[in-house]
Order: C-alpha cells, then sequence, then structure tokens
C-alpha cells in the first residue's frame, strides 16, 4: 500500500482507540495517538473516535485544549461513530454545541418500534460524492449508536433503522463516519485506505 504520511488518532479519553489503531495497522501504516496539538496539526491524515455522550466528548476535548485546534484543521480528518457526530454544529445528547465543521445536526434515532442502539450490521447506501467511491450499495458495515443525523446535502452514503440516516457525511476536508469502519471487515478497511489516499485535490472537490 503506497500510503507515505503520517497519520494521528485523536485521543479524546472516550473511545477505544486500540480498535481504530489495529485497523491502521493492518493496510501497513503505524498511526500515533496523541492529545497533542502540534502533533495533530502536523499529521496528514487525523482520525477523531469516540463512543460515549457527545457531552462528555465535548467536556474532555475543551479541557485537553483541542476544540480550536480541530476546528482550524485543514489536513483530511475523519471522524468515527460518536466522533463524526462531534464534526456536528449541535447535538441532543445533552444539549450540546459540537465542533460545527460540518452544518448539521445529531438528534436520537427514532427507532419507530425498533430496539435501541442501533447494533449491528446494516447496508450502506452511496448517495455518489466522487472523493469517496470505496463502497458500494448494499455493502455492510457495523453500527453502534442511539443518534444519528439525517440526510442532507452533506450526507455521503446512507442507511435505514425505523428511519433513513447519515451513514457517512462530509464538508471539505472533514468526513464522518456513523459506523465503525475499524470493525466493518473488508468495507470497513476499504473505507480507510481511501480516506488515507485522500489529496487535498479531493477535500476541495
Amino acid at each position: 500500500m503506497s500510503v507515505n504520511n503520517s497519520v494521528v488518532i485523536i485521543d479524546t479519553a472516550c473511545a477505544n482507540l486500540n480498535s481504530v489503531r489495529f485497523a491502521l495497522e493492518r493496510l501497513g501504516v503505524t498511526p500515533l495517538v496523541t492529545a497533542e496539538a502540534e502533533q495533530i496539526q502536523a499529521a496528514d491524515k487525523v482520525i477523531l473516535p469516540g463512543v460515549g455522550t457527545a457531552q462528555a466528548a465535548m467536556r474532555n476535548l475543551q479541557q485537553l485544549q483541542l476544540v480550536e485546534v480541530i476546528r482550524n484543521l485543514q489536513q483530511p480528518v475523519l471522524g468515527i461513530c460518536l466522533g463524526m457526530q462531534l464534526l456536528t454544529a449541535w447535538s441532543a445528547e445533552g444539549n450540546v454545541d459540537c465542533l460545527n465543521v460540518i452544518p448539521a445536526r445529531t438528534e436520537r434515532l427514532l427507532g419507530n418500534g425498533l430496539p435501541l442502539p442501533h447494533m449491528g450490521w446494516n447496508t450502506l447506501k452511496n448517495v455518489g460524492d466522487g472523493a469517496f467511491d470505496s463502497f458500494n450499495d448494499g455493502d455492510y458495515a457495523y453500527f453502534v449508536h442511539s443518534y444519528a443525523v439525517a440526510t442532507d446535502a452533506y450526507t455521503i452514503a446512507s442507511s435505514h433503522y425505523g428511519q433513513t440516516f447519515a451513514a457517512m457525511i462530509r464538508h471539505h476536508n472533514f468526513y464522518g463516519a456513523q459506523f465503525h469502519p475499524e470493525r466493518s471487515g473488508a468495507v470497513g478497511a476499504r473505507i480507510l485506505k481511501r480516506f488515507l489516499e485522500l489529496t487535498d485535490a479531493d477535500t476541495r472537490a
């Protein structure tokens, strides 16, 4: 794999960082796990994972003085699961303002009679972003979440669980995956690989 760049996983203190790290290592990349602003800013690619609540995660980022650091990043950034929700403007989970780098809102899943959280394998629908062509309609990814982002102009993949929701979002250099690519087998590996291969031209598309 010809990926010659540095990758940082932001240590938000609210995620299983090892699973993301191991997934990248399987792709031949050795990421740096850090909460140091200078190291995050210097990386070629940045991954923002997260589990737990948006309120706790934003509090951690504020305490680490990383909110403005992340907002001002120019390189490709990938938020995973809660990390994707943190990229939006606001989350109903605690009524908390988030990073606001993707103008969307995170609301509680309706479920419509289905159990919450939405946990397990579900299919992806490609909404058609040429910069992220690493999955096909019907590919399966692994989800664990009770909150979601509605589909809108920033959606590049959707899924359905009682309602249609955004499975991936994107605005400029910020990308989000509601599912866990590190737990999604070959499909997840392709998505991570494509993220690692993104260029400046892709993020401006």
